[in-house]
């Protein structure tokens, strides 16, 4: 089967997503986990370490702003699951506006981020690099808030790291999912209905008051 957008939409739709074993593997492999990773948009948890970086500011969160340049971070290590085709149709979804980018930028550089895809009221979490301490941190803790505050009901992270479990993810079985999954699709959302929050201090105060 042909990885085009039409047929990952209808995958991520279905409760499964696709994969790869590795950069230079051509084959796809479509995964359904036993139990979900997901983060729940009222329990995310900040740090004091993270906190205090928020607090301290001089980064600018984006949406969007280098799209291809967040894929290729994500991808930018020994092992990764993103081959050629996964990146080409992830490019695809993103010029159809289904797939965006988390960013979190200093100095006029891409320090740290994470993309997924937007469905209904659900965003599926691909992945997320740092290239600075607390990138993905808090690229994670600017899309918790902006998901949030636009409608969305489910963040979707395929699997539970010990890093997503630090900030407050959690695992649920699959029946759990797929119920939360139909829910949130029955339903629509806007990322762009808002602009994305520039002052770390709001987010903060927010993430930390439903947390």
């Amino acid at each position: 089967m042909s990885l085009t957008p039409e047929v990952v939409l209808h995958a991520y739709a279905s409760g499964v997503f696709p994969m790869s074993e590795g950069r230079n593997d051509p084959e796809i492999f479509w995964v359904d986990p036993r139990e979900r990773g997901v983060l729940p948009l009222d329990g995310f948890h900040i740090s004091r370490s993270l906190a205090r970086q928020m607090k301290k500011g001089g980064y600018t969160p984006a949406i969007n702003q280098d799209f291809h340049a967040v894929l290729l971070a994500c991808a930018d290590r020994e092992d990764t699951w993103i081959n050629a085709e996964i990146e080409a149709v992830f490019l695809a979804l993103h010029a159809l506006g289904f797939a965006h980018s988390f960013e979190i930028w200093q100095d006029g550089a891409l320090i740290g981020g994470t993309y997924g895809i937007a469905l209904g009221r659900a965003f599926f979490g691909e992945s997320m690099f740092s290239r600075a301490t607390g990138g993905s941190k808090l690229a994670l803790a600017h899309l918790v808030d902006h998901l949030s505050r636009t409608g969305f009901t489910l963040f979707d992270t395929q699997f539970l790291t010990p890093h997503l479990a630090s900030l407050g993810g959690v695992e649920i079985s699959r029946a759990s999912y797929r119920a939360q999954l139909a829910e949130a699709l029955h339903h629509q959302a806007d990322l762009f209905c808002i602009d994305l929050a520039q002052d770390p201090h709001c987010v903060l105060q927010r993430v930390t008051q439903t947390s």
